[in-house]
């Protein structure tokens, strides 16, 4: 798709008045299609990451993006998300929601019964007929297909390289502990994608270094908390990419409860995280105002130099794009992997963020006192 380039919307990293731009990725499936339409109007204005963070199929998304050269990264987007959508005879896209919905459970349906085409495929024996203590006792699905479509699309050479910065959020199954896997502290490897999108009971545990990891969803489906307490901070924009919303109807039966109950427990988490970061926020610019003030022997004692340790004026802006599913995608719309879904998803992230990047004040240095300013185009001025 080809546009004309607005001028205030010529954005090479270094012009932009932040010392980072960041992406950052949640988890969500098949709805993860959103996010390479989202990149896409990025990169069509020269918005490329200096750090992108993932959760699930956010971390599958960022590792592609993070391990291609940038003219590459929308055509290996595009080429995973191909890849693992099937098309069917029944997919005409102006069917009526009541039909639509009957034909996306179909489409749903074919998925958890034979999987997704280079991503997972299910066992051929049930895990309840399996010794226990093995992978196949833990999980329904086998991913191995994933590694070998990450070892395709995905140069780790140049991830581990460090160009752009790259997380991905997993849990620890013995601990229960939340890590992130940073190509600053890690070399990064298939298995680490495949361990921060490993959800259970669907997908199998995976191995890193004698240790098991599943899903960072299961904790936190959300990376901005991480990137905006890792030292140093530095002045960030940050393009938050949200698979659920927070906001949506009052359910009429039973699988719209069960699709109400995900969005408020995935979304609740990017809420009370943003919020947190908010509020701390505020806390540190009040601090380095303070400090300030102080007279010199008390600004060089030892409370105010342990206190001037979280003190300072960065400032974010969190710029958030949040999916808004349709009125006939039902409580299995994560893991629908239809052709016209997938297309209908990407489309959506890209005209949201070209939306959004009409605004010019996403891409300007907040003036407030908190030194925060988060944009959501659905509260901000949805067009």
């Amino acid at each position: 798709m080809n546009m004309q380039v607005q001028p205030h919307l010529i954005t090479a990293e270094r012009r932009l008045p932040f010392e980072c731009v960041a992406l950052v990725l949640q988890g969500g499936g098949a709805l993860g299609a959103y996010q390479g339409g989202v990149y896409e109007a990025l990169a069509e204005r020269h918005i490329h990451p200096d750090w992108i963070a993932g959760i699930s199929i956010g971390a599958i998304n960022a590792a592609i993006i993070a391990g291609n050269a940038p003219e590459s990264r929308v055509d290996r987007l595009r080429e995973f998300w191909t890849q693992t959508t099937s098309t069917a005879p029944w997919q005409w896209p102006s069917l009526g929601d009541q039909t639509r919905n009957l034909v996306n459970q179909i489409n749903a349906n074919v998925a958890l019964t034979c999987g997704a085409s280079g991503f997972f495929c299910a066992r051929p024996v049930t895990p309840w007929l399996q010794p226990g203590g093995t992978l196949e006792a833990t999980s329904f699905y086998d991913t191995q297909a994933l590694k070998q479509t990450l070892e395709r699309l995905v140069d780790f050479d140049r991830l581990n390289a460090g160009m752009t910065r790259f997380s991905a959020g997993a849990v620890n199954v013995r601990t229960g502990n939340f890590v992130y896997f940073d190509n600053t502290t890690h070399t990064i490897g298939p298995e680490h994608v495949m361990a921060s999108g490993a959800l259970p009971p669907g997908f199998p545990a995976i191995e890193i270094e004698g240790e098991q990891y599943w899903d960072g969803g299961l904790v936190s489906n959300t990376p901005l908390q991480w990137m905006a307490e890792t030292a140093p901070r530095r002045d960030t924009l940050t393009f938050q990419v949200d698979l659920w919303s927070a906001r949506g109807d009052f359910p009429r039966n039973m699988l719209d409860v069960m699709m109400r109950e995900k969005e408020i427990r995935y979304s609740s988490r990017t809420r009370a995280g943003t919020d947190q970061f908010k509020n701390a926020q505020r806390l540190r610019h009040t601090l380095a105002d303070l400090i300030e003030k102080l007279p010199d022997d008390l600004k060089n004692s030892p409370e105010a130099q342990l206190l001037g340790k979280e003190a300072e004026q960065k400032v974010y802006n969190v710029v958030q794009l949040i999916y808004r599913a349709k009125n006939y995608e039902g409580q299995s719309k994560d893991y629908e992997f239809s052709r016209l879904s997938m297309h209908e998803h990407w489309r959506a992230g890209y005209h949201d963020a070209r939306r959004t990047l009409r605004h010019r004040e996403v891409l300007e240095r907040p003036t407030n006192h908190e030194g925060v300013f988060i944009f959501d185009l659905d509260r901000d001025g949805r067009e």
